[in-house]
């Protein structure tokens, strides 16, 4: 049985995600900066038969990221599957023309070097294995930055940074059997049936699956 951990996971995105891998024989790993607000999805996942749980880690602190991917290794071995989402609402939301080091290194920090940082805790294994599956998740604001919301600029840089760091990582490893894919979400999630965190999970699958794809935008 495959394991898919969840970085930055929440009731959204990533209990959707969870649950669609959950039911296709994945156990499911979630991790947040608080584990203990992850009970409810752990509860709902173990209650649909999918085996679950919650563990700790800060996307901003380094040795954070290696212990809750070491913990969630220990508790149901080799990750097969890492997905990348995590949110803050509290970083700073700034028009391009308001942008400075500032206002865009947390959001770096947060997306890009957050990320980096997960992938290289189970990357290598994936490319012993010649298997696995790396998937992060943006903003469309990272695909169209001309059609964004203005106060999203600062998070459309670190999150174009990142789809342009995943597009790279994809063209080295995709070779060797692991699969890099990005999701880039273009709408407020969870407005209408149409926009609701299950219907986007699919392209997490899709890209799982579809291991020549790179990407799939949403909105």
């Amino acid at each position: 049985m495959s394991v898919i951990a969840i970085v930055g996971a929440g009731q959204g995105m990533g209990q959707a995600i969870g649950k669609l891998f959950g039911k296709q024989g994945h156990k499911v790993a979630l991790l947040s900066r608080d584990p203990a607000k992850l009970e409810p999805v752990v509860a709902e996942l173990t209650g649909a038969g999918i085996e679950a749980a919650a563990f700790r880690a800060d996307v901003t602190d380094i040795a954070s990221i290696k212990s809750g991917l070491s913990a969630v290794k220990q508790r149901f071995g080799a990750i097969g599957v890492l997905e990348y989402s995590p949110s803050n609402v509290t970083l700073p939301q700034v028009s391009a023309s308001q942008i400075t080091r500032d206002t865009l290194q947390p959001w770096i920090d947060f997306q890009l070097y957050g990320a980096i940082a997960a992938v290289a805790e189970v990357l290598p294994e994936m490319l012993e294995r010649k298997s696995g599956t790396i998937l992060v998740t943006t903003g469309a604001s990272s695909v169209r930055p001309d059609k964004s919301y203005a106060p999203f600029a600062a998070a459309g840089v670190a999150m174009g940074a990142l789809r342009n760091w995943a597009a790279a990582l994809h063209a080295e490893v995709a070779p060797s059997g692991v699969q890099v894919g990005h999701v880039a979400i273009g709408t407020f999630i969870g407005q209408s049936a149409a926009t609701s965190a299950d219907a986007i999970a699919p392209l997490y699958w899709d890209l799982h699956t579809e291991r020549d794809v790179l990407e799939r935008v949403f909105g």
